[in-house]
């Protein structure tokens, strides 16, 4: 009987100890779980870096290859036009007629001009000829000679001032009409038909080329030092890509042929053209847009996730973390995405950095961070029940029960 009393107070004692020790422990391990759940769960990854097409935007104005200005060359009563405004023109096509008359006569007179000097020129020639011979027989004086021969340099000087005349008034009857120098598009008509017009009457219609097209842009000397550093021997013939203001892409892409011999210095911008094909017109002179021009080589840049960011009002930034592990925000500039959707980085971090890829949204700058192998679901990190001493305890009641 006192054995049995002994081992049901031995028995008794551990149940208490039992459940002492399972509450004491089930509360140290719950003050753990909750410690690690206030400490964000997150993994991480060196900076890598890529080779990639380098890519820099600017804004860009369309302007036309040739931009022609039709004004009148003489002056008259404009008779006639052959085009209506916003029709494509070709190279040689009238546009203009002034009315001619007056230079058709001036032309004339100078014709008839040039016979009469060309008779009496071909007169004297024929007589210095004949006393060429004459003075050589002793039959006249040196002196006639003399005097025919300056009359007959005389009349061969007035048949070229003639013939200039004559050369002068068919260029200004030509002139009568007026003609296209370029394939284009005619713009509107600003003298109508009936109006007197010279040379100080300002352009009567002007002529936009329209295939090819130009679009010139800046950029700033920093990242054409950039692109020239990169290119090397290869800084010609780039490709571009045209975007409207509207946000559409131009379908056909341009090649950027021209470089300016300066900085502005006003603006630390140097000017670059590139000509686009322009087919159906679509490029008009005078829009603006944006254009992307592209490295023709490749540059090594370092990359991250895209799910590593995140975007504020300032920028784009991802935590990086320092020598004790702790993270600091840092605003990144990209330039792009490469093929696989990571970010290319040109400013705020660089290869070998190490920095939070996933568990970001609850990081706190300057705040420990927990790093694990992988992403960590936040269900995981809720107390789980210890069943250990719990079993114990059921088994040891299970004995003195039989």
């Amino acid at each position: 009987m006192r054995k049995n009393i002994i081992i049901i107070l031995i028995i008794a004692v551990a149940l208490v100890f039992g459940r002492w020790l399972i509450s004491s422990l089930s509360k140290d391990k719950t003050a753990k779980q909750r410690e690690l759940s206030r400490t964000p769960a997150v993994t991480v990854a060196d900076v890598k870096t890529d080779k990639v097409v380098m890519e820099y935007t600017s804004t860009a104005r369309v302007t036309a290859k040739y931009r022609v200005e039709i004004l009148a060359r003489i002056s008259g009563y404009l008779l006639k036009s052959y085009f209506k405004e916003g029709d494509n023109v070709k190279a040689g096509q009238l546009l203009f007629e002034i009315e001619p008359q007056q230079y058709q006569y001036a032309a004339k007179q100078a014709k008839a001009n040039i016979e009469n000097t060309k008779a009496q020129y071909e007169y004297y020639q024929k007589q210095l000829e004949r006393y060429k011979e004459l003075v050589s027989k002793d039959y006249i004086a040196k002196s006639d000679y003399d005097n025919i021969y300056s009359q007959r340099n005389a009349f061969r000087a007035q048949l070229d001032s003639a013939d200039s005349a004559y050369r002068d008034a068919q260029r200004n009857l030509s002139y009568t009409k007026i003609k296209s120098p370029v394939d284009g598009k005619v713009g509107m008509i600003s003298v109508t038909e009936g109006n007197y017009v010279s040379m100080n009457s300002g352009p009567l219609t002007t002529i936009n080329s329209y295939d090819p097209m130009y679009v010139t842009f800046p950029m700033t000397s920093k990242d054409y030092a950039d692109l020239a550093r990169i290119d090397a021997n290869n800084n010609i013939n780039r490709k571009v890509e045209f975007l409207f203001s509207t946000g559409k892409k131009y379908e056909y892409s341009g090649i950027q042929d021209f470089l300016d011999n300066k900085v502005d210095e006003s603006t630390g911008t140097i000017t670059l053209r590139a000509t686009f094909p322009n087919p159906k017109n679509e490029l008009i002179h005078g829009d603006f847009g944006k254009i992307i021009i592209y490295s023709n080589n490749k540059a090594t840049m370092p990359v991250v996730p895209q799910t590593a960011t995140m975007e504020n009002q300032e920028g784009r930034y991802l935590y990086v973390l320092d020598k004790d592990n702790l993270p600091r925000m840092s605003y990144i500039k990209t330039m792009g995405q490469t093929d696989n959707g990571n970010w290319i980085v040109s400013e705020g971090v660089k290869a070998g950095d190490r920095i939070l890829t996933s568990g970001i949204q609850k990081v706190v700058p300057g705040n420990p961070v927990r790093i694990v192998d992988k992403a960590v679901n936040e269900n995981s990190t809720k107390p789980k029940k210890i069943n250990i001493f719990a079993r114990l305890y059921k088994n040891i009641l299970n004995k003195f029960k039989k």
